[in-house]
């Protein structure tokens, strides 16, 4: 059994040029991990859909208008109900508080306007509220207040 030495001869100029290459990849590595990350502040301001307070919109019956408001509450749809309404106006059209009452539910459940199904005995009633409630919750949103 013969065992051999062997010699290594680094230079100290391979040395440095090594250390240095290295570094370079490891911050390039680095730096583009940092890039690529997703911004937690970011994502923070994207599920913020609504700012908290209270938001309404006109709807015209006739002569009268009537006020849809919707109250919102940390980032939540908690109440939406007609203020002055008036007595002849609710007289002639009675499905107006039942569909706005079946719209709250709804709303309050998914939190959102969309897919909303509406009964077909006060379906036009259902639709001019759910475009005030829509126009009202457009106030609340962020990109919207200034």
């Amino acid at each position: 059994m013969s065992s051999r030495t062997k010699i290594v001869v680094l230079h100290m100029k391979e040395l440095v040029y090594t250390v240095i290459f290295a570094a370079l990849g490891i911050f390039l590595l680095l730096l583009l991990i940092f890039m690529f990350l997703p911004d937690k502040k970011k994502e923070a301001e994207e599920t913020m859909q609504y700012i908290s307070g209270v938001y309404t919109s006109s709807v015209q019956f006739n002569d009268s208008a009537i006020d849809v408001e919707v109250v919102i509450d940390n980032n939540r749809i908690n109440a939406i109900s007609l203020v002055n309404l008036d007595e002849t106006v609710a007289a002639m059209y009675p499905l107006m508080q039942p569909a706005l009452d079946s719209i709250s539910q709804q709303v309050y459940e998914k939190q959102s306007t969309e897919n909303i199904t509406c009964a077909e005995d006060n379906q036009y009633t259902s639709m001019v509220l759910l475009k005030a409630i829509d126009s009202a919750l457009e106030k609340a949103r962020p990109e919207n207040q200034q």
